[in-house]
């Protein structure tokens, strides 16, 4: 989805990443003074905004309702000043997530829906352990949802984020359609600074495309339902491209500063062919053939530098959150699941 930088979640919220399903949103220049609110009566782009969603058959009353009850936050902008990508070394960023305690949660989750996320693989191709990773790593498998009302975080993003803020007021509108469609209280819902919601922090216009109705209920809900979460990734991913049975990551030897002649961490499709890699003096630990596109990758560590390539699943992962490093700790712990479960964990 176009997930925002780690799914909008500062680190000390982060048993979590952050689905967004988009673009890593750092800020520039210096955030607007508190504005008086977001009443249609007085604030010229909020009344802009009811008229569209009325043209859209929502109810005007409604609308202006609810954002007569939004509310400013400088916590939104402060927070989405200071993504963690943005300051973490890999090593650093790879701690948050590879611990025994989401591990196993994950094995246990993966226990717990077993029939779900076999069906989710049947249909959609992608392996229990990758569904269960992209959970795992933004909610710890629904634990941590986020604690900022989103029409709040929307609200503030769409009026007054510096750079980004016509893309945030196509969400803050998704947000209205989806929630008032759906009979939710847009005023109860609460997600990531960034605005992301539910077990797998989909951002409203990812919720409106990807989110599925995976247990045949009639309604997509992926704040309190973990098998529509689950089917809801799968189709994210299967949507996006992914390639089922095919590999994620390989590793590699580099030396000790990455070369010069090699763009490394692009979150773009593979870009460079092994053979060209290979003779600018990184090896690829698999047997791959020469001509085959990968995304060099160069883990900074607090000594050196681990080195890896991405393939075709790796760059879909990146369509999820674009940060490389996120890529990879979802790769880690699906794997670190998969082999607990292989080694006699539940399932």
């Amino acid at each position: 989805m176009t997930v925002i930088n780690a799914r909008g979640r500062r680190l000390k919220h982060w048993g979590t990443a952050l689905v967004m399903v988009a673009p890593l949103l750092g800020m520039s220049g210096v955030a607007k003074a508190a504005p008086d609110g977001f009443a249609p009566a007085t604030h010229p782009e909020t009344a802009k905004l009811v008229d569209e969603l009325v043209a859209k058959g929502l109810d005007r009353d409604r609308v202006t309702e609810l954002m007569n009850q939004a509310d400013y936050s400088q916590k939104v902008l402060d927070a989405m000043s200071r993504p963690a990508e943005g300051h973490l070394r890999w090593d650093q960023y790879r701690a948050i997530f590879m611990k025994q305690s989401r591990i196993e949660a994950g094995v246990k989750f993966i226990a717990e829906h077993r029939e779900t996320f076999d069906r989710a693989q049947a249909e959609y191709g992608v392996p229990p352990e990758v569904i269960a990773a992209i959970i795992g790593v933004e909610t710890f498998f629904g634990k941590h949802t986020g604690t900022h009302r989103v029409i709040d975080s929307l609200s503030t993003l769409a009026f007054d984020h510096p750079r980004r803020g016509k893309f945030f007021r196509g969400e803050l509108a998704a947000f209205l359609q989806l929630t008032i469609e759906q009979g939710i209280d847009p005023l109860s819902i609460k997600g990531s600074y960034a605005g992301a919601m539910g077990y797998p922090q989909f951002i409203p216009t990812s919720y409106q495309a990807y989110a599925v109705d995976f247990d045949g209920d009639g309604v997509r809900d992926l704040w309190h339902n973990p098998v529509d979460a689950i089917g809801s990734v799968g189709n994210y991913f299967a949507r996006h491209g992914w390639k089922a049975g095919a590999p994620v990551v390989s590793a590699a030897d580099g030396p000790g500063t990455p070369p010069s002649s090699v763009t490394f961490n692009k979150t773009k499709k593979p870009y460079m062919s092994v053979s060209a890699l290979e003779a600018a003096g990184v090896q690829v630990a698999d047997d791959v053939a020469g001509n085959t596109q990968v995304i060099p990758l160069a883990l900074d560590l607090k000594q050196g530098y681990r080195y890896a390539v991405g393939y075709d699943n790796f760059y879909v992962i990146t369509r999820y959150n674009h940060s490389h490093m996120y890529a990879m700790a979802v790769d880690e712990l699906s794997r670190a699941i998969k082999r607990r479960l292989e080694d006699g964990g539940a399932g």
